[in-house]
């Protein structure tokens, strides 16, 4: 029988393959089986793996929980092998993670964010454009920023209005299809870039001043500034509307439009999770619960099934 150690490993690589990223839990499992070792352990037990997870009392519970869980999935995957193996149960070290509250843009914010770009200091006038281009497809698009950040210019066909999305959560490829007025702003900002950076270091369609690709904490600085100077974030606020949630406001606004428009959501819905890139539908579904007046036009279509289907003869 593989030791620990190497039977971890080759789950490690097994999940990788089916396109899990496991970047946190392959340095925790691996930090769990020298545990182990160090305790002289040959199997997983319950207390084994609560006693690992909670080693660092100065972290969250939320992060014990999150810990037990890695081991908790390993451990279930291993029991088949090694039927020595307890697999720690659900309900040890409970906790639910709160998920972020998305900050719904209105069209007037969007705007005032495009806008003041334009005030950005740029030592040679590409920067006010990149991040203007970059804001506005982020708001447009429902693309996450790493796709945005690592779009390079081969997966830019202006031509047929189409992006291409490589490799992304669970090695996923996409197709994005794009607006007209999309196209056009993203061909005018191709061609002012081109005449700026004449020699680009980075095959990525969006720049910084040097030809290279834009670094993800500088966008992050960026928006900061922007949210801050047109009032959506206060001067010394760290918490406030995130870049993500322009992701959440495309997926929020589509699902308003189908249901105003009378179409089947339940249908639709899982060509919106494909076109997001989620891996699960359950994924979408929680965006009906995020908003009032989604859930006021769910409940709406529910109550008129119901009606519909106990009408009195």
């Amino acid at each position: 029988m593989k030791t620990l150690p190497d039977a971890i490993e080759d789950y490690i690589g097994l999940r990788r393959s089916l396109g899990f990223k496991l970047k946190d839990a392959a340095i925790g499992l691996r930090d769990f089986a020298a545990f182990l070792e160090q305790k002289g352990a040959t199997h997983i037990t319950t207390n084994l793996a609560r006693e690992w997870a909670m080693q660092k009392s100065h972290i969250l519970p939320a992060v014990w929980a999150m810990r037990l869980s890695w081991v908790r999935v390993f451990a279930r995957h291993w029991s088949a092998t090694d039927p020595r193996t307890e697999v720690p149960p659900a309900g040890l070290l409970p906790f639910r993670p709160q998920r972020a509250h998305p900050y719904l843009y209105s069209d007037q914010e969007i705007q005032q964010l495009l806008d003041a770009t334009q005030n950005l200091p740029s030592m040679n006038g590409l920067r006010p454009w990149t991040y203007r281009c970059l804001l506005g497809l982020l708001a447009v698009s429902g693309l996450r920023l790493g796709e945005v950040q690592r779009l390079a210019c081969k997966d830019v066909d202006l031509k047929e209005g189409l992006l291409v999305i490589r490799q992304t959560k669970f090695n996923k490829t996409r197709l994005i299809p794009l607006h007209p007025s999309t196209q056009e702003a993203l061909r005018a900002y191709a061609q002012r870039r081109d005449q700026l950076i004449e020699h680009p270091t980075s095959p990525c369609f969006f720049l910084n001043e040097y030809g290279r690709c834009l670094d993800r904490s500088a966008i992050h600085r960026t928006f900061y500034r922007l949210s801050r100077q047109i009032g959506i974030r206060g001067p010394t606020d760290h918490n406030g509307p995130r870049l993500h949630d322009f992701r959440h406001r495309f997926a929020v606004t589509t699902l308003i439009q189908w249901y105003r428009a009378g179409e089947d959501v339940q249908q639709r819905l899982p060509i919106l999770s494909t076109y997001l890139g989620h891996a699960h539908t359950a994924d979408t579904y929680w965006y009906l619960s995020i908003h009032p007046e989604l859930m006021g036009l769910a409940t709406a279509r529910l109550e008129q099934r119901w009606e519909d289907h106990h009408e009195p003869e």
